[in-house]
């Protein structure tokens, strides 16, 4: 039975393969990707923004719920 089992993943796993003619990026040595290149086009306008009003909804829910003077007393 394990060699059943064994047999039938190795094809399945075979059967899922895309064969020689993928197109699969090229390789690249690590000091290229960890280069300190800008990214183009540059995120950094939308990413602000939205940092921006992060920053704001943060600051919001600090905010205490209910006013000071407000307080029930006991």
């Amino acid at each position: 039975m394990p060699r059943l089992a064994c047999l039938a993943l190795t094809l399945a796993l075979a059967a899922c393969s895309a064969g020689t003619d993928a197109d699969y990026p090229s390789l690249l040595p690590t000091s290229a990707l960890l280069g300190d290149a800008a990214l183009t086009p540059d995120p950094a306008p939308g990413l602000e923004a939205r940092a921006a009003d992060l920053r704001a909804r943060a600051d919001a829910l600090r905010a205490p719920v209910v006013p000071e003077g407000e307080l029930p007393a006991n």
